[in-house]
């Protein structure tokens, strides 16, 4: 597999979100690495973290995202539900999971439902180590200071807004990880 090129194949009528994209996903790959490589006792296959990390994102073509460069039709919160159909349709269901499974620490289905977001309802919280990592990782950076990394408490800060319940994830991972 070379995300790369799978992301160029749905990114070629509009470089800027390409270009974005592929930098906030290359920071999000480096820091899950990095947790890979620092802790090998969790088993984690860092083939599949490395792709995964590249195509967490994916769906943010579709969404309606004007300051990262998407112009779709969806709201921003689908992206990874969207990313998820995508690359379902490239065959390649575990990389899907990353996509709808890293929004904040994880969505319930009871939070998709009471919220009424734009998605099926469904349970999208990470399950696998591999998942874990990416969304965890995916935390420290956002696509509007592309190559800022976050502190814990910046993190914290931002998760604080959607429930403790997301701190108490992030930072049970964050003792895990570190």
């Amino acid at each position: 597999m070379n995300p790369e090129e799978l992301i160029k194949k749905y990114y070629a009528e509009n470089p800027d979100a390409f270009d974005k994209l592929m930098v906030h996903s290359t920071m999000v790959k480096n820091k899950a690495l990095k947790v890979v490589d620092d802790h090998p006792e969790l088993l984690a296959d860092r083939e599949f973290v490395e792709s995964a990390a590249m195509l967490h994102d994916i769906g943010i073509i579709f969404t309606n995202a004007p300051s990262i460069g998407c112009n779709g039709s969806w709201p921003y919160i689908a992206h990874g539900h969207l990313g998820a159909e995508l690359l379902r349709k490239e065959g390649y269901p575990f990389h899907a999971r990353v996509c709808e499974r890293h929004t904040g620490t994880g969505l319930t289905r009871e939070e998709v439902v009471n919220q009424n977001l734009p998605i099926p309802p469904s349970r999208y919280v990470p399950e696998t180590i591999e998942e874990l990592i990416i969304c965890y990782a995916d935390k420290f950076y956002s696509k509007g200071d592309l190559t800022y990394e976050h502190s814990v408490d910046e993190v914290l800060q931002n998760l604080s807004r959607y429930g403790e319940d997301k701190n108490e994830t992030f930072l049970k991972w964050h003792e895990m990880f570190k």
